[in-house]
């Protein structure tokens, strides 16, 4: 009994390996083509210019609350005066806040759209160099427990994305 179940496993282990040969593997980093690609890169620059002036009227919005609040600190000013201020630091903190809403569901909704875009175009060489180089299966790698380097097409992938 234990020599035909030695010789059985002895077969699936050769028949595995004979399987296993038949089919090119690769595998790709998802997150390092989002960071490292020329689209990314892109996107990100765009980006920041996109939002520059909002940024900078929040920073001016954050410069004249402090400003603000130096002077309600000193203590010199009529107490008419001193609520006048009081409201002003009130109203602008609340401009800020609904600012500052405002900017970070633009920005992550513009971010959204970017990433989308980007991750349609990774798909796209993906599915080129797995089409050209005759890969059966293409992996993901944040599912992979290990992988050796050279079955990784990333560099591949983010070269063809930043050729476009």
């Amino acid at each position: 009994m234990k020599r035909i179940l030695c010789g059985l496993m002895t077969f699936i282990l050769i028949s595995g390996t004979a399987i296993a040969a038949d089919y090119k593997i690769a595998v790709v980093d998802v997150d390092r083509i989002m960071r490292e690609s020329g689209p990314s890169l892109r996107a990100t620059k765009k980006l920041e210019k996109e939002f520059e002036g909002r940024r900078n009227d929040m920073q001016r919005m954050t410069a004249q609350g402090k400003a603000l609040e130096a002077l309600l600190d000193k203590n010199t000013l009529q107490e008419a005066d001193r609520k006048t201020k009081e409201r002003e630091l009130v109203k602008l903190n609340q401009d800020f806040q609904r600012l500052q809403r405002e900017f970070n569901e633009d920005r992550n909704t513009r971010m959204n759209e970017e990433i989308a875009a980007i991750q349609e175009r990774a798909r796209q060489a993906i599915k080129q160099i797995a089409e050209s180089e005759k890969f059966d299966l293409v992996f993901q790698e944040g599912e992979i427990l290990y992988r050796s380097s050279r079955i990784d097409i990333t560099d591949k992938v983010i070269k063809l994305l930043g050729d476009k």
